[in-house]
């Protein structure tokens, strides 16, 4: 009955489709997955397979990350899903877009890390009603059985939305803005750690996080994204 009045329609588009949480053929035919070859730090893509190789980008400035990966580049429909996931009050997305974020980190898996989504500021999350970020771990969590630690990073200090900032300016933005929970940090037990996050831009958020971790003792962290930007592909976000 629920279908008759809400007819199952593609995520992106809203084009009929047979059942809900899926993609149009148009849709998913625009959307670029991220795969081998790439960089084996950043996750980027790479034109031809050029082995066990670093990024021009991962060279000349190395994350404090140890990998990086994305399901996605970011383009029109991976932003039509990170702006409605985020924005448009629409958190039964974050289902769809953990799905194909599990296929894009397989590496991590065997580790059975922690799951972290990065954080929003109190005043931030009040508005919104939801993190994103939270979401999608606890999507990821929920099918491939991994403890999600929501309360471990904390963002104690406002900062101004990073959309529209350089990559200088969103280092700065997010500078001295997290903070680590004492007590969620014992559960960890020497756990690896893997940061979840919707859209991996210049990595200044994933980058501060990571500092705060391994400053608090976390020997490993890696990032996980649905969406990452792809420099020459699409104007950063």
């Amino acid at each position: 009955m629920l279908d008759q009045v809400y007819p199952p329609g593609c995520t992106a588009c809203g084009a009929p489709l047979d059942a809900h949480g899926g993609l149009c053929p148009q849709c998913f035919a625009k959307m670029r997955f991220i795969t081998s070859p790439m960089c084996t730090v950043l996750g980027l893509p790479f034109e031809t397979d050029l082995g066990d190789a670093r990024s021009a980008e991962a060279l000349a400035d190395p994350p404090p990350f140890r990998r990086a990966r994305a399901a996605v580049a970011y383009g029109e429909v991976a932003g039509t899903l990170v702006s409605r996931l985020k924005y448009g009050d629409r958190p039964e997305l974050a289902g769809f877009c953990a799905r194909l974020m599990a296929q894009a980190g397989p590496e991590f898996w065997n580790e059975a890390p922690v799951l972290v989504p990065v954080p929003l500021h109190p005043s931030r999350l009040r508005h919104r009603r939801y993190n994103q970020s939270m979401l999608l771990a606890q999507a990821l969590g929920k099918s491939l059985g991994l403890r999600v630690e929501g309360g471990l990073v904390q963002r104690h200090r406002k900062t101004r939305q990073q959309v529209g900032l350089s990559g200088d300016g969103r280092a700065r933005n997010v500078q001295g803005a997290f903070s680590l929970d004492a007590r969620a940090l014992e559960r960890l037990g020497g756990r690896s750690v893997v940061l979840v996050d919707d859209v991996y831009t210049t990595g200044a958020t994933v980058k501060a996080v990571t500092n705060v971790l391994l400053r608090g003792g976390v020997t490993t962290v890696d990032v996980l994204t649905f969406a990452r930007v792809v420099i020459g592909e699409h104007e950063p976000i």
